[in-house]
């Protein structure tokens, strides 16, 4: 299983990428803000066109990588908006837990998850399991309203990778990956038109300290290896296994974790995690569900 070893060294990489965002973000992001330049940064992809193969897919075939991009954008502006209206805890782990599930369902339309053993799917639900309760926290229960953004957010993230794997079933790794990245780059441009990203764009003063800047563009590289591995082993997936890809998502929070706690010691002015007898023991037993979940996968 090479895409096990790839995904959980892109959540690895996913993992610096978000820890280093709390460095840098004094607060949750601007929706439209922060969609507009993620999508705006996906057209350096096309500084690998003279380093890998590439090619012009068919009139189809580019529809669909454009649609593709323009709905991965979309799902992380749905995410966004959810982190500006309601905290991380009470929506992470109500999409950890649904997005693996709406990927399931649609994977499911195919006909392909007849072929899992009960031990994959074992492994599968207690990914899950240990994804929700290692990003859970004690009193911040999902609302409604919370839930409802929770779950559009799940639904068009499981839509998006389901069409990122048809896109690779089509082309080649780097010319899909490239053309879904000018589908997103398209798409932020719609952004634009909203006075919140006109006033980023044009009055806003950046006053970027020359250490900040070389983080940010630290953390940017990070971002981007990140999200080559997580496509790159979108691409190698069978489809039948396409939504471990998301269930597998806990390791992020486990290295997430892990770096956060450390930082906590050296840096505790900067970056807190809490730390209690019950909140150790959730994240023991939450580490404890993704390793047999893991062991259930390989060895099963």
């Amino acid at each position: 299983m090479p895409w096990l070893i790839i995904i959980i060294f892109a959540y690895f990489l996913l993992a610096i990428n978000a820890l280093i965002d709390k460095f840098l973000l004094a607060g949750p992001p601007n929706p439209k803000n922060y969609t507009f330049y993620a999508g705006m940064l996906g057209i350096l992809a096309l500084v690998l066109i003279p380093f890998v193969g590439f090619s012009i897919p068919s009139s189809w075939q580019t529809i669909l990588c454009l649609l593709t991009g323009a709905l991965f954008l979309l799902a992380l502006f749905a995410l966004y908006t959810g982190l500006e209206y309601f905290e991380a805890s009470r929506i992470v782990p109500a999409i950890g837990g649904m997005l693996p599930l709406f990927t399931f369902g649609l994977v499911l339309i195919s006909g392909e998850i007849a072929e899992l053993s009960f031990f994959k799917i074992l492994a599968f639900l207690i990914l899950i399991l240990g994804s929700v309760l290692i990003t859970f926290k004690k009193g911040k229960w999902i609302t409604l309203k919370s839930f409802a953004i929770s779950a559009l957010t799940a639904f068009l993230f499981a839509l998006s990778f389901v069409l990122i794997k048809s896109v690779y079933l089509a082309l080649p790794f780097w010319s899909g990956f490239i053309w879904i990245r000018i589908g997103g780059f398209l798409a932020a441009l719609f952004f634009i038109f909203t006075p919140e990203v006109r006033r980023e764009i044009f009055f806003k003063k950046f006053t970027f300290k020359r250490k900040t800047a070389s983080i940010f563009l630290f953390n940017q590289t990070i971002g981007a290896g990140g999200a080559i591995l997580q496509n790159w082993a979108i691409a190698l997936v069978p489809l039948t296994f396409l939504p471990f890809i998301n269930a597998l998502e806990g390791t992020k929070y486990i290295f997430l974790l892990i770096f956060s706690v450390l930082f906590s010691f050296k840096f505790p002015q900067i970056l807190k995690e809490e730390i209690s007898r019950g909140t150790i023991l959730q994240k023991i037993i939450a580490i404890l569900f993704i390793g047999a979940g893991l062991t259930l996968l390989i060895l099963k």
